[in-house]
């Protein structure tokens, strides 16, 4: 099917995945018009200055008080939905519950609710491993979504609430959920999550990697570039309709040993254990059906996708530090307090 036609509209734009995914849609000439929003609280500006959008916006997605994305939809009529704007920090959630629900949940109900008004074709929304909690990994889509922090109850909520949406509205979805995603213009100056660019970080301002615990936790890290072309098919491939879908790297790897690959790449580097904190210890998924369904290949080492993100990090002019405003203090980890 001919897509040049398409409106497609990418929430979070400035981040990592809308940023990459607008440079993949723009470089492939593949749709008609790009509209973003992002409240540029989590990406930047920079991520998205040399696009050439039909439309670039800058609220608040939360915001209920506004009638920006009414208009927005009522303007631009997109025909797909990609919404990737979220806080994706899983282990500060619970100490900002309020915000986590409303950057998370609320937002997306607000897109689901313009999706079902303007009859998009399909909404894609990024979903997150963090659904399946303390499963036996590697976690598969069939699984319960039993998640053990705010922000995986959330995610796992936007989903339930996308299939309703379509059990009621006949909104047409595809979920993908996808896994410690990594890569060029990600950020690398938030401090409580993207375990790679904190570390690149700490390194270029001359102070220890840090790894919460013991290191042996083990996950499967994502380089973006490969997550690009499967998420264009989530919309394109009718066979992803309705489905939900992982989508990511295939090998784990300890934390630790993710800190000793990246130290080689950037040439040194020394490593400071800290105190543990509540989080899933084993956490991979299954890839299988993402090859089936979006053509997914893991076709970056983490170590090409490691020096790829490093010569770019080490060439970012210096930025302040994300620091949250706590909801509440008690239990929080001494790492955070200062």
């Amino acid at each position: 099917m001919d897509h040049s036609n398409k409106t497609v509209l990418v929430t979070g734009c400035a981040g990592l995945l809308g940023s990459r995914m607008v440079d993949w849609l723009i470089e492939g000439d593949v749709c008609g018009s790009i509209i973003g929003v992002d409240d540029l609280s989590g990406g930047y500006i920079d991520n998205v200055q040399s696009y050439n959008m039909d439309g670039f916006y800058t609220f608040d997605l939360s915001n209920t008080e506004t009638h920006s994305l009414q208009s927005l939809f009522r303007e631009h009529e997109p025909d797909v939905v990609y919404h990737f704007a979220a806080y994706a920090a899983e282990g500060l959630s619970p100490f900002i519950r309020q915000f986590n629900y409303s950057n998370n949940l609320v937002a997306t109900a607000g897109i689901v609710n313009q999706c079902i008004e303007h009859d998009v074709d399909k909404l894609v929304f990024t979903s997150s491993m963090a659904v399946y909690g303390k499963q036996e990994p590697p976690f598969t889509e069939c699984m319960n979504r039993i998640p053990v922090d705010p922000y995986g109850v959330a995610k796992s909520a936007c989903e339930r609430d996308i299939e309703i949406a379509n059990e009621q509205h006949g909104l047409n979805y595809t979920i993908i959920r996808p896994h410690n995603v990594y890569g060029i213009k990600q950020n690398i100056w938030d401090r409580y999550r993207n375990v790679l660019g904190i570390w690149m970080n700490q390194h270029l301002n001359g102070r220890p990697l840090t790894i919460f615990g013991d290191g042996t936790q083990k996950r499967a890290f994502s380089y973006i570039d490969d997550c690009l072309e499967p998420l264009w098919k989530a919309y394109t491939n009718h066979g992803a309709d309705q489905e939900i879908i992982n989508l990511g790297g295939i090998n784990n790897i300890s934390i630790e040993e993710a800190c000793d690959a990246l130290i080689e790449v950037m040439g040194g580097g020394e490593k400071v254990f800290l105190e543990g904190r509540h989080e899933v210890k084993y956490a991979w998924s299954s890839y299988q059906k993402s090859v089936d369904l979006l053509g997914y290949k893991d076709k970056t080492t983490l170590r090409e996708g490691l020096q790829s993100m490093w010569d770019w990090a080490k060439n970012q002019p210096q930025k302040a530090i994300k620091n949250m405003d706590y909801e509440i203090k008690k239990g929080l980890y001494e790492y955070w307090e200062t």
